[in-house]
């Protein structure tokens, strides 16, 4: 039985994540990456104590209409600090954070249920 979730065509889905990388919608991408249902981007932090707003400007800069950002923590979830949570919902977007491989699966099913989301995942080995 086949358990993908539909998707249209042109979204990016995440396939596949380790070994430093991931695979969105058959192209392999080393190290971090942010990933939006229209493109996938790279995202030059290896920790989430890097994580900062400026690091996170593609989410919130510009038209992309992200209500909900899933932060994949690396391989444990890790608590995010409450002033970055604030500036992000100030901004319309809600946080919620994670193990990267859970913030893999959820970005999946929520955009498969065409939810405006998008994840910011720190690679795992």
């Amino acid at each position: 039985m086949d358990i993908t979730p539909l998707v249209p065509a042109d979204r990016q889905v995440i396939e596949s994540y380790g070994d430093g990388g991931f695979k969105v919608s058959g192209r392999r991408h080393r190290g971090s990456v942010l990933v939006f249902p229209e493109e996938t981007l790279s995202w030059p932090v290896a920790a989430v104590d890097a994580v900062t707003l400026d690091s996170l400007r593609p989410v919130w800069d510009g038209a992309r209409g992200v209500e909900v950002l899933l932060l994949g923590c690396g391989a444990a979830p890790a608590l995010v600090a409450p002033d970055l949570r604030a500036a992000l919902r100030e901004r319309g977007v809600a946080l919620e954070a994670m193990d990267s491989g859970a913030a893999c699966r959820t970005y999946n099913i929520l955009l498969s249920e065409e939810r405006q989301v998008a994840a910011a995942v720190i690679a795992v080995d």
